[in-house]
């Protein structure tokens, strides 16, 4: 299955509510924060040994460039939006 036909839904309202680029932008950041989240509890029981109280190093490396992708598709969205108001 597709991505397009898995959220289909979510992808159509958010393409009808900011445009195709910007819609599909946010679906993607939708998703982006929500697999943050998963490996974010997920980094709650895989803790490091040399480090107490930190992730482990492949959690936490998923973990950031995660929020890197997310600030990248983030920056694109405000440049889409700063073009349309002009």
């Amino acid at each position: 299955m597709s991505i397009f036909e898995k959220h289909h839904d979510t992808l159509e309202r958010h393409e009808t509510m900011m445009g195709s680029a910007r819609g599909r932008l946010a679906v993607a950041l939708d998703l982006l924060t929500d697999a943050l989240a998963l490996v974010g509890q997920h980094g709650v029981y895989c803790r490091s040994e040399r480090f107490p109280g930190q992730p482990r190093m492949d959690v936490a490396l998923v973990l950031e460039q995660l929020d890197d992708a997310k600030q990248l598709v983030q920056s694109a969205m405000e440049e889409l939006r700063s073009r349309s108001a002009t």
